[in-house]
């Protein structure tokens, strides 16, 4: 019989694979956890990319369906795009609403990974062009005619500063794959976004030069004002945590299923501003 809380779905960010998240999922699966990681469509390396958010929307409900169905309770960890992934996927499959239904399993937590976080009908895009930085997306990613695209510079914007070797950076880097970034641009079509009827906890990473520090409290600020409780974790790291701090992102999940998450409050001081990222990407373009 399963323990409850005992699978993770994780839903992979843009140019992410489940291969991607090995270190996690291995960190996962030691603490006793059955991890399933799908592979979105929209990243693929398809040109022209031949799936967006929808087909991704489309892979992941199918996904959770499969696993809550059988009576499985799950916790759906997203990363980054995976936010909107799951935001959009995930309707309708909260514990609380299958047992209203006289249905067992369905998803017990959410938890976003410096993932957007967004309300009905917005897109990545929304959050951008709030804080204004449209302009920095064709320098901070290489777009093609078809919208597929790749990180300039994924070793400073994505990685970040880290203690870990060079060569175990290189290999997770070799992971990524071209990416539909039409995706960034599409809005959620679901009626009811998933935050609303299913517990969140949000994983801020505090260097994070591709989903920037102040995106993330701007996504947890959006969940608040609709009267959702957020529990906040913090982890000093740049945007790829399940890479360089696979162990933390784990122990997080792990207290959450037992119901010991503390929620961090403040912690922001050495936070990196929108300024740092603006110089970082400048710094990209300029190298080039």
């Amino acid at each position: 019989m399963e323990s409850k809380d005992s699978i993770v779905l994780l839903v992979c960010g843009g140019w992410h694979v489940p291969r991607s998240y090995s270190k996690l999922s291995e960190q996962l699966e030691l603490a006793g956890y059955d991890v399933h990681v799908p592979a979105l469509p929209s990243v693929s390396g398809s040109r022209p990319p031949n799936a967006d958010l929808y087909s991704d929307t489309e892979t992941v409900r199918s996904v959770a369906k499969e696993l809550v169905s059988a009576g499985h309770e799950i916790v759906v960890l997203m990363h980054s795009y995976g936010g909107q992934v799951g935001t959009n996927a995930l309707h309708g499959l909260s514990l609380e609403t299958r047992r209203k239904e006289g249905l067992t399993g369905g998803v017990s937590n959410l938890i976003y990974l410096t993932a957007y976080a967004l309300p009905e009908g917005k897109a990545m895009i929304d959050a951008v062009r709030h804080f204004d930085h449209e302009a920095l997306m064709p320098l901070a990613f290489d777009f093609t005619d078809d919208m597929s695209c790749v990180s300039r510079d994924p070793r400073t914007l994505l990685v970040g500063e880290t203690g870990l070797p060079a060569s175990e950076v290189d290999d997770y880097i070799a992971t990524f794959v071209r990416w539909n970034g039409q995706a960034m641009y599409q809005p959620l079509t679901t009626s009811r976004a998933a935050w609303r009827d299913i517990p969140v906890t949000y994983i801020h990473t505090t260097k994070d030069m591709t989903v920037p520090f102040v995106y993330q409290e701007w996504c947890v600020e959006q969940m608040e004002r609709e009267g959702v409780e957020v529990q906040i974790a913090m982890l000093e790291t740049g945007h790829c945590a399940s890479f360089t701090a696979a162990k933390k992102v784990a122990d997080i999940v792990d207290q959450l299923t037992k119901g010991t998450v503390r929620s961090a409050s403040g912690g922001n001081s050495k936070a990196t501003n929108t300024g740092e990222v603006r110089d970082a990407i400048l710094n990209v373009v300029g190298s080039e």
